[in-house]
């Protein structure tokens, strides 16, 4: 293969040809750091793009093979690892001017598991400060572009991930997820982003925010996603909400045909912009032509949501409260006007919503179960991306900090800790993707894993990975 084609190939396509010695880590490793040359700093996608050590990882696992050992699933692809979760020898800043620069000891237990799977860590990828918001800028870094349009959002909080998979920059990217932080990327950059049930992908330490974040992979195909889940996912000690059940690493077979699929346009109370809605509209039209049985629904539990995510998601940003003037000076304004808004949020006000989420995610598994629907398919998001620097496109209201409102279609997944995807349904008048989130009840990732290769299959994206 050519040196742009290792670089924008799948990670299955790059371990098949490790495997097969026809093409060797080192050369894989430098072709995606030669892309990633040509993109960066423009996309500004990097915290830490660690070059030596990537190469010197490449050597060995180059040497490895070379004595005849077996090599991993993983083999020699590289990988980037967003700035949420720790690689030994570099810092955790978490997007945060205010975070602790030294580096950290270990690696945490989903990047062990894709280091011991013979992956080549690259770096770390730009995330909004401690994961708050689902666009990219931050106060550490600055804004990550969107390589469909510089200039645009390339969504978040799992920023750089998203910008990286959509430029073609290698072909595994690890994210996290509390309210849509893997899937929003995702939708704006063209790219695919799993969020699976929690539980099923350790993440340590446990944070200390509900229950809400997950973690998992942005990729540009469906197998690569099933893939790169398949190595992290599986019980540790260091999180004691992870599943016992550890996956294939390929995609099950049966595309969507035969399946029983929900559609909701907007969950019986989203605005959704109108090139947003005609383009996963026409997907929805897609998955029945594919075999599908679709049925346009408004789900009784969608109105419910809006109220409780908010105060769940600020009740979470508390901690973030400055101590003082100096202090607030250095965060996010607009995480700053969110614990601000949450000041007074009181404990009892916190354990009442827990409550009534507890409720709404047993009505929202519950539902899957008493209506018959294997899936629901909705929009990723009601928004193309926007101007970075804003939480909000210029044509809804603004305002300091609220972004849920354009994202109603994720969260609901992270209350429920059921799996969900985004997958690329297709270009705006503008040329900016757009997603269709297909999501299902708790435990059936293998079924979202799926519907979303079978759509693919149905309705194909081809991005072109011209250099932004």
């Amino acid at each position: 293969m050519q040196t742009t084609d290792l670089a924008t190939a799948s990670a299955t396509e790059l371990a098949a040809l490790v495997r097969a010695k026809r093409a060797s880590p080192v050369e894989v490793t430098e072709a995606v750091l030669a892309r990633i040359a040509a993109c960066e700093p423009k996309l500004n996608a990097f915290v830490v793009l660690d070059e030596a050590r990537a190469r010197a990882a490449a050597r060995a696992a180059e040497a490895a093979l070379m004595r005849g050992e077996a090599p991993g699933p993983l083999h020699g692809v590289p990988v980037t690892i967003k700035d949420i979760q720790a690689v030994e020898g570099l810092p955790t800043r978490r997007g945060s001017r205010l975070s602790d620069a030294a580096p950290a000891r270990a690696d945490a237990p989903l990047v062990a598991r894709l280091r011991a799977a013979g992956a080549i860590i690259l770096g770390k990828t730009t995330s909004t400060e401690h994961g708050w918001t689902a666009v990219s800028h931050n106060p550490l870094t600055g804004a990550t572009h969107n390589p469909w349009k510089h200039g645009t959002t390339s969504g978040g909080s799992s920023s750089g991930a998203a910008a990286l998979a959509g430029a073609g920059c290698g072909p595994l990217h690890l994210g996290t997820d509390g309210a849509g932080s893997i899937r929003l990327p995702a939708h704006f950059c063209g790219a695919v982003g799993f969020k699976p049930t929690y539980g099923r992908v350790p993440y340590a330490p446990v944070p200390n925010n509900g229950a809400l974040s997950h973690a998992g992979p942005i990729t540009r195909s469906v197998a690569d996603a099933a893939l790169m889940f398949s190595v992290m996912a599986g019980p540790h000690p260091l999180d004691h909400t992870t599943l016992g059940e550890t996956f294939p690493p390929e995609v099950p077979p049966g595309g969507v045909h035969g399946l029983r699929i929900a559609y909701s346009p907007d969950l019986g109370h989203a605005r959704v912009d109108p090139e947003v809605a005609a383009l996963v509209a026409a997907a929805v039209k897609a998955l029945e032509a594919a075999g599908a049985t679709v049925e346009q629904v408004t789900p009784p539990w969608g109105p419910t949501g809006p109220a409780l995510e908010r105060d769940l998601w600020g009740g979470a940003m508390r901690p973030f409260l400055p101590k003082d003037a100096a202090e607030a000076a250095q965060i996010d304004p607009g995480l700053l006007a969110c614990t601000e808004a949450y000041r007074d949020f009181s404990f009892m006000q916190g354990h009442a919503a827990q409550g009534r989420r507890f409720a709404y995610a047993a009505a929202v598994n519950a539902w899957f179960a008493e209506a018959g629907f294997d899936l629901l398919a909705t929009p990723a998001a009601s928004v193309a991306a926007f101007p970075v620097g804003l939480q909000r496109p210029p044509h809804w209201d603004p305002h300091p900090w609220d972004w849920l409102v354009w994202a109603e279609f994720s969260y609901p997944f992270n209350l429920s800790h059921g799996p969900a995807i985004s997958v690329p349904c297709g270009l705006t008048p503008a040329g900016l993707p757009v997603g269709l989130q297909l999501a299902g009840p708790r435990l059936a990732d293998s079924l979202v894993l799926r519907a979303a290769a079978g759509f693919l299959a149905a309705q194909p994206f081809a991005p072109g990975f011209a250099t932004p």
